[in-house]
Protein backbone atom coordinates (compact mmCIF):
# COMPACT_ATOMS: atom_id res chain seq x y z
CA UNK A 1 0.00 0.00 0.00
CA UNK A 2 3.01 2.35 0.52
CA UNK A 3 4.13 1.69 -2.57
CA UNK A 4 0.95 2.51 -4.53
CA UNK A 5 0.69 4.89 -2.66
CA UNK A 6 4.27 6.67 -3.06
CA UNK A 7 3.58 6.03 -6.87
CA UNK A 8 0.23 8.09 -6.81
CA UNK A 9 1.72 11.11 -5.00
CA UNK A 10 4.52 11.46 -7.82
CA UNK A 11 1.99 11.57 -10.36
CA UNK A 12 0.13 13.93 -9.30
CA UNK A 13 3.57 16.16 -8.58
CA UNK A 14 4.92 14.86 -12.01
CA UNK A 15 1.80 14.60 -14.52
CA UNK A 16 1.81 13.11 -17.87
CA UNK A 17 1.45 15.33 -20.51
CA UNK A 18 -2.44 13.95 -21.60
CA UNK A 19 -4.92 16.52 -19.54
CA UNK A 20 -7.16 15.07 -16.78
CA UNK A 21 -10.54 16.08 -16.96
CA UNK A 22 -13.44 16.40 -13.91
CA UNK A 23 -15.47 12.66 -14.35
CA UNK A 24 -18.51 14.61 -14.80
CA UNK A 25 -17.04 16.74 -18.16
CA UNK A 26 -15.17 13.51 -19.12
CA UNK A 27 -18.10 11.46 -19.32
CA UNK A 28 -20.70 14.19 -20.70
CA UNK A 29 -17.74 14.32 -23.57
CA UNK A 30 -17.24 10.75 -24.04
CA UNK A 31 -21.18 9.89 -23.68
CA UNK A 32 -21.24 10.78 -27.61
CA UNK A 33 -19.44 7.72 -28.65
CA UNK A 34 -18.72 5.24 -25.40
CA UNK A 35 -20.87 2.49 -27.05
CA UNK A 36 -18.51 2.43 -30.22
CA UNK A 37 -15.45 1.50 -29.11
CA UNK A 38 -14.12 -1.57 -30.32
CA UNK A 39 -10.83 -2.95 -28.50
CA UNK A 40 -11.18 -1.02 -25.95
CA UNK A 41 -9.56 -3.26 -23.34
CA UNK A 42 -11.10 -2.15 -20.01
CA UNK A 43 -14.59 -2.41 -21.60
CA UNK A 44 -13.76 -6.46 -22.99
CA UNK A 45 -12.30 -7.17 -19.50
CA UNK A 46 -15.05 -6.22 -17.72
CA UNK A 47 -17.13 -8.06 -19.95
CA UNK A 48 -15.12 -11.40 -18.30
CA UNK A 49 -15.41 -10.63 -15.03
CA UNK A 50 -18.60 -9.16 -14.28
CA UNK A 51 -20.63 -12.33 -15.20
CA UNK A 52 -18.34 -14.16 -12.81
CA UNK A 53 -19.14 -11.48 -10.01
CA UNK A 54 -23.08 -11.50 -10.52
CA UNK A 55 -25.51 -14.24 -10.60
CA UNK A 56 -29.55 -14.66 -10.37
CA UNK A 57 -30.10 -14.97 -6.70
CA UNK A 58 -28.38 -11.47 -5.87
CA UNK A 59 -30.80 -10.23 -9.19
CA UNK A 60 -33.83 -11.80 -9.93
CA UNK A 61 -36.36 -10.68 -8.15
CA UNK A 62 -34.25 -7.52 -6.12
CA UNK A 63 -34.14 -4.08 -6.04
CA UNK A 64 -31.37 -3.29 -7.76
CA UNK A 65 -28.55 0.22 -7.69
CA UNK A 66 -26.39 0.03 -10.63
CA UNK A 67 -23.77 2.75 -8.93
CA UNK A 68 -22.30 4.70 -12.32
CA UNK A 69 -24.40 2.81 -14.82
CA UNK A 70 -23.08 4.90 -17.47
CA UNK A 71 -24.89 3.93 -20.81
CA UNK A 72 -26.24 0.82 -19.37
CA UNK A 73 -23.62 -1.66 -20.48
CA UNK A 74 -24.57 -4.26 -18.81
CA UNK A 75 -28.33 -3.70 -18.57
CA UNK A 76 -29.22 -6.11 -21.25
CA UNK A 77 -27.62 -8.58 -18.78
CA UNK A 78 -28.95 -7.23 -15.52
CA UNK A 79 -32.37 -7.36 -17.31
CA UNK A 80 -32.18 -10.74 -18.59
CA UNK A 81 -31.55 -12.01 -14.86
CA UNK A 82 -35.24 -10.13 -14.09
CA UNK A 83 -34.62 -7.77 -11.12
CA UNK A 84 -38.00 -6.11 -9.54
CA UNK A 85 -36.63 -3.00 -10.85
CA UNK A 86 -33.15 -1.68 -11.91
CA UNK A 87 -32.22 2.23 -10.78
CA UNK A 88 -29.32 3.56 -12.79
CA UNK A 89 -27.11 6.39 -10.70
CA UNK A 90 -24.72 8.56 -12.71
CA UNK A 91 -23.06 12.17 -12.10
CA UNK A 92 -22.92 12.43 -16.09
CA UNK A 93 -26.13 13.74 -17.20
CA UNK A 94 -24.69 12.58 -21.04
CA UNK A 95 -23.97 9.16 -20.20
CA UNK A 96 -27.62 8.88 -18.75
CA UNK A 97 -29.55 10.71 -22.24
CA UNK A 98 -27.88 7.19 -24.11
CA UNK A 99 -28.74 5.22 -21.20
CA UNK A 100 -32.29 6.43 -22.16
CA UNK A 101 -32.26 6.33 -25.60
CA UNK A 102 -31.30 2.39 -25.65
CA UNK A 103 -33.83 2.10 -22.33
CA UNK A 104 -36.38 5.02 -22.43
CA UNK A 105 -38.53 3.21 -19.71
CA UNK A 106 -35.34 3.53 -17.53
CA UNK A 107 -35.59 4.49 -13.54
CA UNK A 108 -32.45 6.75 -13.92
CA UNK A 109 -31.10 9.20 -11.11
CA UNK A 110 -29.00 11.77 -11.96
CA UNK A 111 -26.45 12.56 -8.67
CA UNK A 112 -24.39 15.44 -7.37
CA UNK A 113 -23.02 13.65 -4.59
CA UNK A 114 -21.73 10.95 -2.43
CA UNK A 115 -24.50 10.71 0.25
CA UNK A 116 -27.26 9.95 -2.13
CA UNK A 117 -29.12 12.41 -0.13
CA UNK A 118 -33.19 11.41 -1.04
CA UNK A 119 -32.55 7.95 -1.03
CA UNK A 120 -34.16 6.26 2.01
CA UNK A 121 -32.67 3.93 3.87
CA UNK A 122 -32.44 0.27 3.07
CA UNK A 123 -33.83 0.93 -0.37
CA UNK A 124 -32.23 -1.93 -2.43
CA UNK A 125 -31.47 -5.62 -1.97
CA UNK A 126 -28.02 -5.27 -4.71
CA UNK A 127 -25.91 -2.82 -5.48
CA UNK A 128 -23.43 -3.25 -8.76
CA UNK A 129 -20.69 -0.56 -9.63
CA UNK A 130 -18.80 -1.07 -12.41
CA UNK A 131 -15.48 0.61 -13.64
CA UNK A 132 -16.56 4.00 -11.23
CA UNK A 133 -14.84 3.42 -7.90
CA UNK A 134 -11.88 5.07 -8.44
CA UNK A 135 -13.37 8.17 -10.10
CA UNK A 136 -15.18 8.92 -6.45
CA UNK A 137 -12.96 11.42 -4.65
CA UNK A 138 -14.17 10.48 -1.03
CA UNK A 139 -14.52 6.48 -1.60
CA UNK A 140 -15.27 5.99 2.39
CA UNK A 141 -17.96 8.82 2.67
CA UNK A 142 -19.40 6.84 -0.65
CA UNK A 143 -19.25 3.48 0.71
CA UNK A 144 -20.81 4.31 3.61
CA UNK A 145 -23.87 6.28 2.22
CA UNK A 146 -23.77 2.85 0.23
CA UNK A 147 -24.44 1.01 3.18
CA UNK A 148 -26.53 2.99 4.20
CA UNK A 149 -29.40 2.69 1.41
CA UNK A 150 -28.72 -1.20 1.16
CA UNK A 151 -30.76 -4.03 3.09
CA UNK A 152 -29.53 -6.01 5.05
CA UNK A 153 -28.38 -9.40 3.72
CA UNK A 154 -28.30 -7.40 0.77
CA UNK A 155 -25.01 -7.25 -1.89
CA UNK A 156 -22.44 -5.21 -3.03
CA UNK A 157 -20.62 -5.79 -6.48
CA UNK A 158 -17.90 -3.72 -7.66
CA UNK A 159 -15.42 -3.65 -10.43
CA UNK A 160 -12.89 -1.10 -11.71
CA UNK A 161 -8.95 -0.39 -12.98
CA UNK A 162 -6.66 -1.84 -10.49
CA UNK A 163 -5.17 0.92 -8.19
CA UNK A 164 -1.65 -1.13 -8.80
CA UNK A 165 -1.96 0.04 -12.47
CA UNK A 166 -3.36 3.52 -11.56
CA UNK A 167 -0.97 4.77 -9.08
CA UNK A 168 2.03 3.32 -11.43
CA UNK A 169 0.63 5.44 -13.71
CA UNK A 170 -2.01 3.90 -15.44
CA UNK A 171 -4.24 6.55 -17.15
CA UNK A 172 -8.55 6.04 -18.41
CA UNK A 173 -8.03 7.62 -21.78
CA UNK A 174 -10.67 8.12 -25.08
CA UNK A 175 -9.89 9.96 -27.90
CA UNK A 176 -11.92 13.17 -28.43
CA UNK A 177 -11.11 14.32 -32.38
CA UNK A 178 -7.24 14.41 -32.55
CA UNK A 179 -6.52 14.74 -28.95
CA UNK A 180 -6.66 12.14 -26.29
CA UNK A 181 -8.51 13.11 -23.08
CA UNK A 182 -7.31 11.62 -19.56
CA UNK A 183 -10.49 10.92 -16.79
CA UNK A 184 -9.19 11.95 -13.25
CA UNK A 185 -8.95 8.96 -11.14
CA UNK A 186 -8.42 8.33 -7.20
CA UNK A 187 -6.29 5.56 -5.64
CA UNK A 188 -8.11 3.64 -3.74
CA UNK A 189 -6.11 0.61 -2.63
CA UNK A 190 -8.57 -2.36 -2.76
CA UNK A 191 -7.27 -3.61 0.53
CA UNK A 192 -9.04 -0.54 1.66
CA UNK A 193 -12.90 -1.12 -0.06
CA UNK A 194 -12.56 -4.57 1.65
CA UNK A 195 -12.04 -3.26 5.22
CA UNK A 196 -14.40 -0.57 5.19
CA UNK A 197 -16.69 -2.88 3.87
CA UNK A 198 -15.65 -5.88 6.11
CA UNK A 199 -16.41 -3.58 9.10
CA UNK A 200 -19.55 -2.62 8.49
CA UNK A 201 -20.76 -6.47 8.73
CA UNK A 202 -19.95 -8.08 4.96
CA UNK A 203 -18.50 -11.22 4.14
CA UNK A 204 -16.37 -11.27 1.00
CA UNK A 205 -17.77 -13.49 -1.41
CA UNK A 206 -15.99 -13.62 -4.38
CA UNK A 207 -12.51 -11.50 -5.50
CA UNK A 208 -10.58 -11.26 -8.81
CA UNK A 209 -8.42 -9.86 -10.64
CA UNK A 210 -6.72 -9.87 -14.19
CA UNK A 211 -3.10 -9.16 -15.26
CA UNK A 212 -1.53 -7.66 -18.08
CA UNK A 213 -0.85 -10.32 -20.38
CA UNK A 214 0.37 -11.67 -23.94
CA UNK A 215 -3.43 -12.08 -25.09
CA UNK A 216 -3.78 -8.82 -24.82
CA UNK A 217 -0.77 -7.78 -26.63
CA UNK A 218 -2.98 -6.70 -29.76
CA UNK A 219 -4.69 -4.24 -28.38
CA UNK A 220 -1.67 -2.25 -27.47
CA UNK A 221 -0.38 -2.73 -31.16
CA UNK A 222 -3.71 -1.74 -32.46
CA UNK A 223 -3.26 1.45 -31.01
CA UNK A 224 1.01 2.10 -31.59
CA UNK A 225 1.12 1.56 -28.14
CA UNK A 226 3.57 -1.17 -27.46
CA UNK A 227 5.96 0.56 -25.25
CA UNK A 228 2.72 0.97 -22.83
CA UNK A 229 2.35 -3.31 -22.91
CA UNK A 230 6.06 -3.40 -21.90
CA UNK A 231 5.43 -1.40 -19.04
CA UNK A 232 2.49 -2.79 -17.75
CA UNK A 233 2.88 -6.38 -18.42
CA UNK A 234 2.21 -8.21 -15.91
CA UNK A 235 0.50 -5.60 -13.65
CA UNK A 236 -3.01 -6.51 -12.45
CA UNK A 237 -5.26 -3.51 -14.66
CA UNK A 238 -8.70 -4.93 -13.84
CA UNK A 239 -10.09 -5.87 -10.21
CA UNK A 240 -14.39 -7.27 -9.08
CA UNK A 241 -15.12 -8.04 -5.47
CA UNK A 242 -18.70 -9.38 -4.03
CA UNK A 243 -19.24 -8.92 -0.92
CA UNK A 244 -22.57 -9.75 0.94
CA UNK A 245 -24.36 -7.69 4.07
CA UNK A 246 -25.46 -9.59 7.29
CA UNK A 247 -28.94 -10.12 7.70
CA UNK A 248 -28.31 -9.37 10.98
CA UNK A 249 -29.21 -12.51 12.18
CA UNK A 250 -26.07 -13.92 11.12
Amino acid sequence: MIHTVKNYIKQRLFPTAIPEKDPVEAYDIWAENYDEQPGNLMLDLDEILFPKLVSSNIISGKLVADIGCGTGRHWNKLMALNPMRLTGFDTSGGMLARLKQKFPEADTCQITEDTFGGIADSSFDTIVSTLTVAHIRDIKTALQAWVRILKPGGAIVITDFHPHTLANGGKRTFKHGRDFIAVENFVHPVSLIKNLLLTSDFTLITEEEIKIAESMKHYYADKNALHVYEKYKGYPIIYGLHLKRSNGTE
